[in-house]
């Protein structure tokens, strides 16, 4: 049986790429693969997957009704991520909305608000504010404390996150406080 090939399109500032760029540099020499190593563009990739429509979606709900944000982001994510289901046309947008709790009246609202220049805007700015802090790539976590911004890059700074703050990290599911 021939040999597996194994391409790997990365991008030297996504973190995430280089943990599976030192991976499969490993295990090239334990499984039968050819490791083709395909350097890409991830700005260019996010573009093309159409994620800005759901992002300018979010945007028009923080303006607009902001308790929905923590519902909505997790119903993206999860069909996104879990259920590898498409969120850049507005018919699955509006599937996500309604199972965050959102009216279907107030996400036509904000479907239609994806186009104008306020929301557009809105989210340029808020992209321009976490590049000014220094963000690289997302997540973005920016504490001010002591005050200053202290910018903390990847899910997995949260517990240096707390060392600075003087919060202890209890792990990626605490319990809850009794």
């Amino acid at each position: 049986m021939g040999r597996t090939v194994v391409e790997l399109f990365y991008d030297v500032i996504s973190p995430y790429s280089w943990l599976a760029f030192e991976a499969l540099c490993r295990y090239q020499h334990i499984w039968n693969i050819d490791l083709r190593f395909r350097p890409a563009f991830l700005g260019g990739i996010m573009q093309q997957t159409g994620s800005l429509t759901a992002m300018r979606f979010i945007t028009a709900i923080d303006m607009t009704n902001p308790q929905y944000l923590e519902p909505l982001s997790r119903e993206f994510w999860m069909r996104f991520w879990s259920q590898h289901e498409d969120i850049s046309q507005p018919e699955n947008i509006l599937v996500v909305a309604r199972q965050a709790g959102l009216s279907a009246e107030l996400s036509q609202k904000a479907l239609e608000m994806t186009s104008s220049p306020p929301v557009k805007d809105r989210l340029k700015d808020t992209t321009t504010e976490a590049l000014k802090y220094g963000a690289f790539g997302m997540p973005a976590v920016v504490a001010h404390y002591d005050g200053e911004p202290h910018l903390f890059f990847g899910s997995d700074r949260l517990e240096l996150l707390g060392s600075v703050i003087g919060e202890k990290w209890l792990g990626p599911v605490p319990s809850p406080k009794l």
